[in-house]
């Protein structure tokens, strides 16, 4: 059963808070450890099992690049 809302959230941060987020996620992964990180409000624990991607996408008159992390909640 899904007790949790649907969301879809995105939000700026300054280089600096980016880096040291992006550095502790790969600290985490590394060590196989969950990865914790609060968005919005939100604590959201990303598990161990979680998979990672990169996505590229382009239109006319920008580019984007995501990297993902995806998980079943079981």
């Amino acid at each position: 059963m899904n007790t949790k809302p649907e969301r879809d959230v995105e939000k700026g941060y300054p280089k600096a808070d980016f880096v040291a987020k992006l550095r502790r996620l790969a600290d985490a992964i590394e060590n196989g450890d969950r990865f914790d990180i609060q968005i919005e409000g939100e604590r959201i624990y990303v598990p161990v099992r979680a998979q990672f991607t990169i996505e590229h996408e382009r239109s006319d008159d920008e580019e984007e690049i995501e990297f993902q992390i995806k998980w079943s909640r079981q």
